[in-house]
């Protein structure tokens, strides 16, 4: 057996730094009024030391627990298998790192678990939430309201009644539509399809209000409903080839819908861009670079977009501590997005 060293205490990083224990812990739990020379030594003691801080006694003194819950409106399967919310996930990660604060990450099977994410938000065990991927009838915004959380959504919320101010962070998705499908009439193409996302989502409902920007009164049956997935893509494919053989081109709602597409179009013999262009949404490179052939899409940052909404979060939660020079930000903030072009139009 070994002897286990004894953790440092703030008691020792006080002796070392020179400092009262008070002055060593206004500085380890980032309180102010303290001069910066010994701000430094408190610092090097700490480093000195490997002094780690007791995250209980913290919170009594910040009332922050340095850790984001973020909730994904969608089961594991469908989060593990789709490569946009790993990049989501990697801009919030990165900007929570640097500010030294933690990932808690809740998925949702069904109704059972939103209770559950509601329970668990309520307890205090974090300082805010990161939300997205939401379904027009999901239950989890009144949850999180009741819940008192501070909270940032990850697209443009669904409700429109202006009761409740929502922060959020989203795409140019029907600019972003806009482009892809006047690419489209530019190539000479006259049978212009859609192949939408999940329409209980405002992603979806925002890229069709695009397609129909452009095309106005086009044959209704061009239009068929998808889920954002490569299976999804292929049966709207096929639904679409026995509705209108003579399509002459595809504006999918993202680059898994188009990857499923392409594959049934390469089954059934059309040839991509000469007999039916392609266009995606997303321009997440493991999926828009390997499919057969590279796909033109939409580019979205997925990750900034993540980091954005980290950002904003973090800055609500300073103004509400009322910490000097912090501002309560944009209700809402919507990025540009661009037309990437490769082969399949």
């Amino acid at each position: 057996m070994t002897e286990t060293a004894s953790r440092p205490t703030l008691e020792a990083v006080a002796a070392r730094a020179g400092v009262s224990r008070a002055t060593a812990s206004r500085v380890v739990n980032g309180g102010d009024g303290v001069r910066e020379p010994l701000v430094e030594r408190v610092r090097r003691a700490v480093e000195e030391l490997g002094y780690v801080p007791n995250q209980a006694a913290r919170s009594l003194v910040t009332r922050r627990h340095d850790a984001v819950a973020v909730v994904i409106a969608e089961p594991e399967t469908r989060v593990f298998a789709d490569p946009f919310f790993a990049l989501q996930l990697r801009g919030i990660s990165k900007e929570l790192t640097a500010h030294d604060s933690q990932l808690v990450l809740l998925l949702t099977e069904g109704r059972d678990d939103h209770a559950r994410v509601g329970r668990y938000l309520a307890g205090g065990h974090v300082d805010g939430a990161l939300v997205f991927s939401l379904h027009l009838d999901d239950p989890l915004p009144e949850l999180i309201h009741g819940a008192g959380v501070p909270t940032v959504f990850g697209g443009r919320p669904g409700w429109g009644d202006g009761a409740r101010r929502a922060v959020y962070v989203d795409s140019d998705n029907r600019g972003g539509a806009r482009e892809a499908v006047r690419h489209l009439v530019g190539l000479g193409r006259t049978r212009v399809a859609h192949i939408t996302g999940a329409l209980d989502q405002t992603s979806a409902v925002d890229r069709l209000d695009g397609f129909r920007d452009v095309m106005g009164d086009a044959d209704p049956r061009l239009v068929v409903e998808g889920d954002f997935t490569p299976a999804g893509g292929e049966r709207a494919m096929r639904e679409l080839l026995e509705r209108c053989p003579d399509v002459d081109a595809v504006f999918a709602a993202n680059d898994l819908t188009a990857s499923g597409a392409l594959r049934v179009l390469r089954e059934r013999g059309r040839r991509v861009p000469d007999d039916v262009a392609v266009i995606g949404f997303d321009d997440m490179l493991p999926v828009a670079e390997q499919t057969d052939p590279p796909l033109t899409t939409v580019r979205q940052d997925i990750e900034e977009m993540g980091r954005l909404m980290a950002r904003l979060l973090l800055q609500d939660l300073d103004r509400r501590a009322g910490k000097q020079g912090a501002d309560g930000g944009p209700a809402g903030v919507v990025l540009p997005t661009t037309l990437v072009r490769r082969v399949s139009a």
